[in-house]
């Protein structure tokens, strides 16, 4: 998957940046809250059809994404609710993106992009919702190629193109094909185990 290749190659830089940052007493928290910020402004800038100025923001958004967990290791502040956080931030950030698109199509008629917009923000949740119950639990569930690095990436690269009804339709495709990815993998490595008892 892209995420362990990228975690690989930009770690060291990532980790020089968080420290320089650790020195100004911003949060991780801070950070993690600044990308979604910017995730959410970029999805105003779909819904009004700026494509090129969201991609741009959507950019600029992931590597606050990227740094608040280099900054929690480099100032030793991390929190089991500050990767909650980022997590759940993460979910409504994606979702935000989905939501300008599906309302600047609504508003142009364009009932193709609507249905591309809804399927691929479903198959987005659905790829992160099977990993995170699968490893409820107790199941590693990292199966499938579309996590959310490569799910951005196709995102960033529509909107900077323009091509943002072709980067809708392999999104919706391509998600949606991972959850049920993720599904099979869950049936094979369950088998016949029971189900965990509720924590």
């Amino acid at each position: 998957m892209i995420e362990e290749r990228l975690r690989a190659r930009t770690n060291g830089a990532l980790m020089r940046v968080a420290d320089l940052i650790a020195r100004t007493g911003v949060t991780p928290n801070t950070l993690t809250l600044l990308g979604f910020a910017g995730m959410a402004a970029a999805g105003v800038l779909c819904a009004a059809g700026s494509f090129f100025s969201a991609g741009f923001v959507v950019a600029v958004s992931c590597v606050f994404d990227a740094l608040d967990g280099a900054l929690a290791r480099a100032s030793g502040a991390a929190s089991v609710f500050g990767a909650f956080l980022d997590s759940f931030l993460d979910r409504y950030a994606e979702a935000a993106i989905y939501a300008g698109l599906l309302v600047h199509y609504a508003w142009a008629a364009a009932p193709w992009g609507v249905v591309a917009a809804f399927a691929a923000a479903i198959g987005s949740l659905m790829v992160s919702y099977a990993r995170a119950r699968a490893e409820g639990l107790g199941i590693a569930c990292r199966a499938g190629i579309f996590a959310r690095p490569e799910r951005i990436a196709v995102m960033i690269a529509g909107l900077l193109t323009g091509l943002v009804l072709p980067a809708l339709v392999i999104l919706a495709a391509a998600t949606n094909a991972t959850a049920v990815r993720r599904l099979l993998h869950v049936r094979r490595c369950a088998g016949s185990r029971p189900p965990r008892p509720p924590g």
